[in-house]
């Protein structure tokens, strides 16, 4: 934890700026631009000040400022702070995919990071990256999600998909349609489930959670008539978990679970792969919700959607789902903390 968050007794919220070509840049504006958010928590984003006076310039938003951190850990407490990751003109060119603004993209995600591992920041907080212009010899991952799990030295973790009244998790994350089925074996779900409870009961502080287990094949399986991954892989699981005193049920066939409203009646839902679990997510809490990387020793959120590059200039953006992502990763080191305490 950083001196500067002890003095306050605020944490310091490290924000990356994604893909400058996104909507990364006003979306973070916009969530900062309330000074009444200076009152929870010290935002430092992570990105270049040309950027956000750029955005500022095109979004018509004077009102909006911050101060050059000239020093590591040195952050205002009243000011939305900014660290360089860059020092070269990186152009920004609204709704284009560049290879320009997948390395400033990196710089920023790196740079946060060392903060992170140094206790500068208490949580990092990640606008949206294009996959594809980031990749490089320094970053090889499907997402963010995977980078936070490696560089902090992680058994695994989760994709958490997270609303006041929703959380979804998925067992398989980025991997093709095709793969799923090959991929889930009873230690890959049981190791998700058992980060998905602890979450719940840490990060969130629900102390007995209800947990749904979603089933992968039609029907859950009809009895393994339409596979048999549900009876001889996740039932097992959801057995296993019983026996030790935790909430778990399922496996549910995921279409009427979610049509007739039976997801309201839990504290967590697994899913077992990456559309089973956003779709309805998106579906229902697309403005307000926030994805949440799960079972590592940080804190790391972001808004629930992507770099929008349709709209990016545009001032269309909706902030809401960024701010989300910021009041939660305040939440979750509140709810850590209090853990610690106790």
């Amino acid at each position: 934890m950083s001196s500067n968050s002890k003095q306050e007794d605020k944490p310091v919220i490290g924000i990356t700026i994604g893909d400058i070509n996104g909507i990364g840049p006003e979306v973070t504006i916009k969530a900062l631009r309330d000074n009444r958010i200076l009152n929870f928590i010290t935002p430092v984003i992570y990105g270049s000040s040309k950027t956000l006076s750029y955005y500022r310039k095109a979004l018509r938003m004077d009102d909006f400022n911050y101060s050059h951190v000239k020093e590591p850990g040195q952050f205002h407490f009243r000011k939305v702070n900014v660290v360089n990751c860059w020092n070269e003109m990186v152009e920004i060119n609204t709704g284009a995919v560049t290879p320009e603004a997948g390395k400033a993209s990196f710089q920023a995600l790196q740079k946060a990071t060392e903060d992170l591992k140094s206790g500068l920041i208490d949580a990092v907080v990640t606008a949206p990256i294009n996959k594809n212009n980031i990749q490089s010899d320094d970053f090889k991952f499907a997402g963010h999600t995977e980078y936070f799990t490696q560089q902090f030295d992680a058994k695994d973790s989760l994709m958490f998909m997270t609303s006041d009244d929703l959380k979804i998790g998925v067992v398989t994350g980025h991997i093709p349609i095709k793969d799923v089925s090959k991929a889930l074996t009873k230690e890959l779900v049981g190791r998700k489930l058992g980060i998905m409870e602890q979450s719940l009961r840490v990060d969130f502080g629900i102390k007995k959670p209800r947990i749904a287990v979603l089933g992968l094949n039609p029907h859950a399986g009809e009895g393994g008539l339409l596979g048999k991954e549900d009876m001889e892989v996740i039932e097992p699981v959801i057995k296993e978990f019983k026996h030790k005193g935790k909430l778990m049920f399922g496996p549910f066939p995921a279409d009427g679970f979610f049509g007739k409203g039976d997801f309201k009646k839990f504290d967590g839902i697994l899913a077992m792969y990456h559309d089973q679990g956003l779709i309805p997510f998106k579906t229902l809490a697309f403005e307000n919700g926030v994805n949440y990387t799960a079972g590592l020793s940080i804190i790391r959120t972001s808004p629930d959607h992507g770099t929008a590059y349709d709209i990016a200039g545009k001032n269309e953006a909706q902030e809401t789902s960024m701010r989300q992502a910021i009041y939660l990763a305040r939440d979750i080191y509140k709810n850590r903390k209090e853990q610690l305490a106790e």
